[in-house]
């Protein structure tokens, strides 16, 4: 099959290559996915997952990408509640081969059935930025009607679904980004937006949660904007700066089969839309992940053409 992989941690994005790779195998409690469409992060090729495996041992050449919307190809020994098949998305292992690929080997119970109607390339942007915005506002921000989040990144992968999911639960939405995410985020509903370049941040004033994704001295300047009781989350790094009355959570998403078909319904209904900044072929995978080819919201590799159904 083909697939993107890195090789060399030193070589940084320059390492990433299209190549021929061996058909996944199915261990225990697995699915073997026809990738459709796939998402990435950034920055995963800093992550220690990317390079070894859980005992720390080698494994490059490692295939990145984590986000994946597919058919079921395969099942392995002991694997219920799916069938091949059957459409799916959501994510792969952080210390596994990934979604950069023609076939991915996920854990079953990372997988959500994905509704005939939903476009494989929209849903390759719900797993991560989903998820981790729901686990930010709700599980650990406690975000409730009535209150004020400020998002930094509102119009990126996850700060845009953040403000969508904000906006419903009732909260008063800030959003920060660049002067180009201006409209962007007004366009999700944000009440008011702070362009980091140009703005002070300390405009919006004391907010019941943060939810950060930025981190640096944008994650230390906020913590002194969380009100008494609050809650300051994030995804960057473990903040440095505590509120002087509130919390601090540095977290990293975790999978949720309900969660994330939970998603897929609200983006059924249009109470959800992920932004999906760019398609690219697999083959222009490498050269998306450089900092001068970033759009708002989130950047989707097309793997293989959609067919009817599948």
């Amino acid at each position: 099959m083909r697939a993107i992989t890195v090789r060399d941690r030193a070589a940084g994005i320059g390492g990433l290559s299209l190549t021929e790779m061996p058909y996944p195998h199915a261990a225990e409690n697995d699915v073997i996915v026809r990738v459709h469409a796939a998402g990435f992060t950034p920055g995963e090729l800093d992550w220690p997952g990317t390079w070894s495996d859980r005992a720390g041992r080698d494994r490059t050449p490692s295939v990145p990408g984590h986000e994946l919307s597919g058919v079921v190809a395969a099942l392995g020994y002991g694997t219920t509640g799916l069938s091949v098949g059957q459409r799916v998305f959501g994510l792969a292992d952080w210390t596994r081969n990934g979604s950069l690929a023609e076939y991915a080997a996920v854990e079953a119970r990372n997988l959500a059935p994905l509704p005939a109607d939903v476009d494989h390339t929209v849903a390759a942007a719900l797993p991560i930025s989903g998820l981790t915005a729901w686990q930010g506002l709700f599980d650990h921000g406690r975000l409730a009607a009535g209150q004020t989040v400020l998002i930094h990144g509102a119009a990126g992968g996850v700060g845009s679904i953040a403000a969508q999911l904000a906006r419903e639960v009732g909260a008063r939405v800030i959003g920060t980004g660049r002067a180009a995410d201006r409209d962007t985020a007004l366009g999700l509903g944000v009440d008011l937006f702070l362009d980091l370049q140009a703005d002070q941040l300390e405009d919006a004033g004391e907010v019941d949660v943060v939810f950060d994704v930025i981190g640096g001295e944008i994650l230390d300047r906020s913590a002194a904007l969380v009100r008494a009781g609050g809650t300051l989350v994030t995804i960057a790094t473990p903040p440095k700066v505590q509120p002087k009355n509130g919390q601090a959570i540095f977290f990293v998403v975790e999978p949720d089969r309900a969660r994330l078909a939970d998603l897929a319904q609200r983006l059924r209904d249009g109470r959800l839309k992920p932004i999906v900044g760019a398609v690219r072929t697999l083959r222009e995978a490498p050269s998306a992940f450089a900092p001068d080819q970033r759009t708002p919201g989130k950047t989707i590799i097309q793997v293989t053409e959609d067919r009817g159904g599948e």
